[in-house]
């Protein structure tokens, strides 16, 4: 039987948001309707919108949901009417990186979370006046009072834990912390450097303040950001608003330059600044995500002393263990995920988007 929603459709490419009625198929199996509590706006949601990432428009997107489960269909286990849970991407379960522990390297990652707007078999989740929209966006298209989610999209946390404050964990915060803890790994006296002081880049500097990483530098252009930087756990920061990042690393390392770097703008000129910034052996790790088909020039001799460039998604993280361990860190205020976080009521979700994409806010959370 249909479930009938409010959510936010994106109708053409730049059009922003309209909030209006939806109806979400029944679950099938693998399936459960969650109620959504509240929802974290991503930058990722922002470029699909806007149209730098292919995705079939109407739609709705929104994939850093938290809420709480109403229905479920066949052969749902790991999650009950009534149970709390974070929303995060799906996949397929079975490919070979699924079976390895990597499901955000999925065989079919892009069509089940990105691109594809429908489930698996094509079938459409979401309609309006019985016409298909875009949907099933990373398993759940949660800009909506009630989302269709892919099991596999759903991590279960205590009945007692309050959702809101969650929200980001399903993206933002898995990439930025996973970027530091499984690729970087930072060893006693590393230099870390995070190029972006936005949610994903914060997030990257509080896990590496979990680490022995003795030099922590955040760079960005916006000196309010910098100065949370440094309340979250930076040593240093460097405002390339005033100087150049290159001479400022350089002084900050002794010319030794950075073991690991993770950039998270999506701007090419400051991811090829970084990797000229690495030391022998250092590693960067490109997490912000220009538009399809984007490249950077490198110098190849400059990578011959050990560099190392690797691509990231979602933190390469394994949602039911990532997720409960994050969990923990935030409501034992480890991880000051709060510091972050700007609520904004559902329907002023236009008004988020354009504080998030102006520089007013870092993580906007819109609340049901």
């Amino acid at each position: 039987m249909a479930v009938h929603a409010r959510a936010a459709v994106v109708e053409v490419e730049g059009g922003g948001f309209v909030v209006g009625g939806v109806e979400l198929d029944g679950p099938r199996g693998g399936e459960a309707v969650v109620r959504m509590v509240a929802v974290g706006v991503c930058h990722t949601d922002l470029g699909v919108a806007g149209g730098g990432l292919p995705f079939p428009l109407p739609g709705v997107l929104g994939h850093e949901g938290v809420g709480v489960v109403e229905e479920v269909g066949d052969g749902v286990g790991g999650v009950a009417v009534g149970d709390q849970v974070v929303l995060s991407f799906t996949s397929c379960g079975s490919c070979r990186n699924c079976r390895g522990g990597h499901p955000a390297y999925c065989a079919t990652w892009l069509p089940l979370n990105l691109i594809g707007g429908r489930r698996a078999d094509g079938t459409a989740t979401l309609h309006r006046d019985g016409v298909p929209l875009g949907g099933h966006f990373f398993g759940q298209s949660s800009f909506a009072e009630r989302a269709l989610v892919d099991e596999r999209a759903l991590v279960k946390v205590d009945p007692d834990v309050p959702l809101t404050p969650l929200a980001p964990l399903g993206c933002g915060v898995q990439t930025g912390t996973g970027a530091v803890w499984n690729v970087l790994r930072p060893a006693l006296g590393d230099t870390v450097v995070v190029l972006g002081a936005g949610a994903v880049g914060l997030c990257a500097v509080m896990a590496a303040a979990l680490t022995p990483a003795a030099r922590i530098v955040a760079v960005d252009r916006v000196a309010e950001r910098l100065v949370l930087a440094q309340e979250l756990g930076a040593t240093h920061t460097v405002d390339t608003s005033g100087a150049d990042l290159g001479e400022a690393l350089a002084a900050i390392t002794s010319g030794q330059g950075a073991d690991g770097v993770v950039e998270t703008t999506g701007n090419v000129g400051v991811l090829r600044s970084g990797v000229d910034a690495l030391a022998a052996r250092g590693t960067l790790v490109v997490v912000g995500a220009p538009p399809f088909g984007t490249e950077v020039a490198l110098d190849v001799n400059g990578l011959l002393g050990g560099k190392r460039v690797v691509g990231l998604t979602l933190g390469d993280a394994e949602t039911r263990t990532a997720v409960p361990a994050l969990v923990d860190l935030v409501t034992s205020g480890r991880l000051p995920l709060h510091r972050l976080i700007t609520t904004y009521p559902f329907a002023d979700i236009d008004r988020a988007a354009r504080d998030m994409a102006e520089g007013r806010v870092i993580k906007p959370v819109l609340v049901f």
